[in-house]
């Protein structure tokens, strides 16, 4: 009858696909019964719902998440036929199966395309029973009966315990066929029940727009998120599945995601005479990743990016104007390295005088952000305290704007090898390094070893995002910080692969005199999270506009709030309802009333033969 496959979706996610056979789809009945099948497991439980399908290519076919365990097995086996593993090594054999029943090939046919997402369960071609019994008996919704497939021909071998021991309606014993009363005039009874079914008509159309925004929305599928007037830094629903436990931890903590930019200028000079090596200044940029740590504008991130030694300085700086060397046409290409390289132990990096430090210029963004910026979205930030190299490269910086959007530090994480969990950071595929734009991008990672340093443990990871990501966060499944990304100095790509612990960031954020604690906002956008993923749109509407109001920073809070709009869903106690809404339905009920009192006179009447 058909077959189930391991696969992969487009993410690299494991799904598992029951596939029915192309020659039994065919034949009139099976496809519909197919997608009834699926349909009613899902009702049965949130387990067994799909994720993707295609019932009408000419293999039908429904995906449904590896986790979900044996949900292809309990699609067939709804539809009456026994699930059993491929042999390995023995030769194909023919299953049992009906003798009047088609021919099934032993390999699906290819079905049509990759799997596509579907924004919701698809409509049932028939509304048939969960029972595998009668899943194929009743007649499918737009087929003559003649076309129906009889259970003796067409259904395959019921499963035991769950059959009747015969189909109700497949007897052969002669019907007994009613006697034919005289003739009667049912006008009248047509007219009264036209009535009936107007009035029931309107009363339906009156209860739709009576009930047009409540809170509980519609019972579809919901769609994606859309931009909202500042794009999100990251689109949980494209890193994970839909409306999943993933989807909803990345939407908790990316919109507390900080793209960090210091801009530094000074002088490079000759340490032996203070002379210049260019009249002009020279200014460089370093970019990382943050995070908020408080509602009031702190942030954590990475010590070096932001409050680097003056020997990183010197080396960004030589950088810097060797490249404005080229550019003026002063220095060939190809002596860059050594130009650097020579002038390390020689030179200095300044301010206007020998003696000043060069100008540091701190700025962050949230959400999308854009290289270079220093006005508005950007924000001005100060340097509170940071942690050199070896005691865990750390920094705590201060942003000018408050009701910032927090993520929560897991105190109580707990890391060993082989751990997975998720990393964020900012990151660009822009080649145009002054005005690129970053966003946030997120990767399941493994723990590849455990380290040890004077100041803690260190971890390891099998896989990075970028070199921007520096104080990114890894995080758990509840969305809440576990560590922080660094490079790895023993690697020759000095990778972001390092996670520094959490135990690092808490003293650290203790010696700053900075909290890491929720804001009234940040609540209620995690309320609205919960009430969105449980259907309850009109609470999540709610919910996102009460953190809107006091963080309007929250880019996702505002996505999520249109999505929640678009699946059908309002404010909570609102209605937005036509004024003909209630006279229509008065008058149609009244209608119905009348119509239904009259309709019983004359059926008793008929029955009395007294109508004639």
């Amino acid at each position: 009858m058909g077959k189930a496959w391991a696969a992969t979706d487009e993410h690299g996610r494991l799904v598992t696909v029951a596939v029915l056979d192309a020659a039994v789809a065919e034949t009139p009945g099976w496809r519909e019964a197919f997608a009834a099948a699926a349909e009613s497991l899902g009702e049965i439980s949130e387990d067994f719902t799909y994720t993707y399908a295609d019932f009408s290519a000419a293999a039908p076919w429904v995906a449904y998440p590896a986790a979900a365990g044996s949900s292809a097995e309990m699609l067939f086996r709804a539809l009456g036929v026994d699930y059993t593993p491929v042999p390995t090594s023995a030769p194909p054999s023919v299953s049992a199966a009906p003798t009047s029943a088609p021919p099934v090939s032993g390999i699906p046919q290819q079905v049509s395309g990759p799997p596509i997402p579907v924004s919701g369960a698809p409509e049932p071609a028939a509304h048939m029973s969960q029972v595998a019994w009668a899943a194929h008996s009743a007649p499918v919704s737009g087929q003559p009966a003649a076309t129906q497939p009889a259970f003796e021909a067409q259904s395959p071998a019921p499963v035991a315990g769950s059959v009747p021991p015969q189909d109700p309606f497949g007897a052969p014993g002669r019907r007994i066929q009613p006697s034919e009363g005289p003739k009667q005039r049912i006008g009248p009874l047509v007219a009264v029940i036209a009535l009936i079914l107007v009035a029931v008509i309107g009363s339906g159309v009156g209860v739709w727009a009576v009930s047009t925004g409540s809170p509980s929305g519609s019972t579809g599928a919901r769609p994606e998120p859309t931009a909202s007037p500042a794009a999100p830094g990251l689109k949980p629903w494209a890193e994970a599945m839909l409306h999943s436990p993933e989807e909803r931890a990345l939407a908790t903590a990316a919109p507390s995601m900080v793209f960090v930019e210091v801009i530094l200028t000074g002088y490079v000079r000759n340490k032996q005479g203070n002379t210049l090596l260019r009249q002009q200044p020279v200014t460089f940029n370093r970019r990382c990743t943050g995070f908020v740590v408080n509602h009031d504008g702190h942030v954590l991130t990475n010590g070096q990016c932001v409050q680097p030694t003056p020997d990183i300085m010197l080396s960004g700086a030589l950088s810097a104007l060797a490249n404005a060397l080229v550019s003026e046409g002063t220095l060939k290409p190809a002596d860059v390295n050594s130009f650097t390289r020579s002038r390390m132990k020689t030179t200095a990096f300044t301010g206007e005088s020998p003696s000043s430090p060069p100008e540091v210029k701190v700025y962050g963004q949230l959400n999308v952000a854009k290289g270079s910026a220093t006005a508005a979205p950007a924000i001005g930030a100060t340097v509170v305290k940071a942690l050199p190299l070896e005691e865990g490269n750390l920094a705590v910086v201060k942003l000018a704007q408050e009701n910032l959007p927090v993520a929560e530090v897991n105190t109580g994480a707990t890391i060993a090898e082989g751990s997975p969990f998720v990393v964020m950071g900012y990151n660009t595929s822009d080649t145009n390094f002054r005005d690129a734009t970053y966003t946030v991008v997120s990767k399941p990672v493994t723990v590849t070893s455990v380290g040890n340093q004077p100041t803690g443990p260190i971890y390891r990871i099998n896989e990075d995002i970028g070199i921007y990501s520096r104080g990114g966060i890894a995080m758990d499944a509840e969305g809440r910080v576990i560590g922080m990304l660094d490079n790895d100095i023993l690697r020759p790509d000095r990778a972001n692969r390092v996670v520094v612990p959490v135990s690092t960031m808490v003293g650290l954020l203790s010696a700053a005199g900075v909290n890491n604690s929720l804001g009234e906002a940040d609540r209620l956008y995690r309320s609205g999270l919960e009430a969105y993923f449980k259907g309850d749109l009109g609470t999540a509407i709610d919910r996102f506009d009460q953190s809107n109001a006091t963080s309007p920073a929250n880019a996702l809070a505002q996505a999520y709030r249109q999505a929640a709009v678009d699946s059908g869903g309002s404010k909570a106690g609102t209605s937005e309802r036509p004024a003909w809404a209630v006279p229509l339905l008065a008058a149609s009920g009244a209608i119905a009333v009348v119509g239904l009192a009259v309709l019983v006179v004359l059926i008793v009447r008929r029955r009395r033969g007294s109508w004639g």
